[in-house]
């Protein structure tokens, strides 16, 4: 079953649910943002370039290229935009406060950032907070207000606690500041990473070899110049007692009869896919149960609704029921890529046996419903191949890789990170 308006669609696995017993379907919907005609201004860019100066970021050449990057990024902003930039290592600099992006501000900044060398360690907390006031020193909420965090290493000074880091990350995205991550080489925390850019509305990147470091920032930005819909929300209600899980890592608000989910700032033509877990509660055989799906942004820009309905039904029935494939697919390589992402955890923490067992079990599930489709069987031995190579200590390099690779997916985002767009 499928419903559609212009910029949402959405599509179900099963349309039969069971009457006399919890059952869980899933909800395949999918968003497109407007396209870069939609409006006729933009809307403004408020960034914080913040980089990691520690002394690790002297090798392979890697704070010159950072540092290039960011000038060129710079370069590409407009005079009604704003920026600031921020250098840390174990202390705090603020080379550019926050200002109007003109030529003589520019300029400005990009003269005293080639001063800037690597030295110290790594007070991501500080540099990460202290970008974020500048940009909130400005707070417009009408613009793209965001901090890009580039570093390579680990924080060892001020706030290192992952979780304390991501509440801070929500918290900051709450009051309209979100906040993008770059990771560059094998020593930084992914997970770290991820959770801030997740927690932030943002976008984690991983940047394996130095060399990539000025076209990951190239396609960040240029993202912020192309953001068509702004704070995105997907709304889901239903009955009493509808259970909806989102299976990626997005901001959700629960209520009894659905909830909210937080999407964040869409680009021009962006495509995202999102999975949800709906659970029903208990009906008659023969009734129905709708469930509502809209979208809406800041500006208006988005604004659709579709229903979806299901039918209680008894086991019987239930059990021969039809199935929409696409759908499958696209769950099943969402729960894939949810244990890969774990395994990674799993195997640093020497956890092999975990590791292999969770992408097992996974494999195993999907099995079940896989039949013939060729696609799904496909999904099953990748995940049997994955689940020998998992269980056996793993090299940091094939740890982010995997990761990376994961969080993309799970986001919607292409395999170097950039946002998916219609064709």
């Amino acid at each position: 079953m499928t419903e559609n308006t212009t910029n949402l669609t959405v599509r179900t696995d099963r349309r039969l649910v069971r009457a006399i017993h919890h059952s869980t379907r899933y909800a395949l919907v999918e968003i497109t943002a407007p396209p870069a005609n939609a409006a006729p201004v933009r809307p403004r860019v408020n960034v914080a370039f913040v980089l990691d100066r520690s002394g690790s970021m002297g090798g392979r050449n890697k704070f010159d290229l950072a540092r290039d990057a960011l000038r060129e990024g710079i370069e590409r902003l407009a005079a009604t935009d704003r920026f600031a930039v921020v250098v840390y290592d174990t202390e705090i600099d603020v080379v550019a406060p926050g200002r109007t992006a003109d030529a003589t501000a520019k300029e400005a900044a990009i003269r005293r950032l080639r001063d800037v060398g690597p030295r110290g360690g790594t007070n991501l907390s500080g540099g990460w907070l202290r970008g974020a006031e500048q940009v909130s020193s400005a707070l417009d909420p009408e613009a793209v207000n965001r901090v890009l965090l580039l570093t390579d290493g680990l924080a060892n000074a001020g706030i290192t606690d992952r979780t304390e880091l991501e509440r801070h990350a929500g918290e900051l995205r709450a009051r309209g500041v979100s906040t993008s991550t770059f990771g560059v080489g094998e020593d930084f925390d992914e997970r770290l990473l991820g959770a801030m850019a997740d927690a932030g509305g943002g976008a984690f990147r991983f940047i394996a070899n130095a060399a990539e470091i000025p076209a990951l920032i190239r396609s960040e930005v240029g993202e912020l110049l192309e953001v068509t819909a702004k704070d995105v929300e997907l709304r889901i209600s239903g009955p009493d007692g509808l259970r909806v899980e989102p299976l990626a890592a997005y901001r959700f608000e629960r209520s009894a009869r659905g909830g909210v989910l937080h999407v964040g700032d869409l680009v021009a033509d962006q495509v995202v896919r999102l999975v949800l877990a709906i659970g029903f509660p208990l009906g008659e055989p023969g009734r129905d149960v709708g469930v509502e799906f809209a979208i809406r942004d800041r500006a208006g820009s988005l604004d659709g609704s579709a229903t979806l309905a299901w039918a209680f039904a008894d086991g019987i029935a239930n059990d021969h029921q039809s199935r929409d494939r696409d759908v499958d697919r696209v769950v099943a390589r969402t729960y894939a890529d949810r244990a890969l992402r774990d395994a990674v955890d799993l195997n640093r923490r020497g956890e092999w046996d975990a590791a292999r067992t969770n992408l097992a079990a996974v494999a195993r599930k999907i099995h079940r419903y896989a039949g013939h489709d060729e696609v799904l069987r496909g999904i099953v031995a990748e995940l049997e191949r994955e689940a020998e190579a998992w269980s056996v200590a793993r090299m940091e390099i094939d740890r982010k890789q995997m990761y990376s690779r994961s969080a993309y997916a799970l986001k919607s985002r292409m395999p170097d990170g950039a946002a998916q767009r219609r064709p």
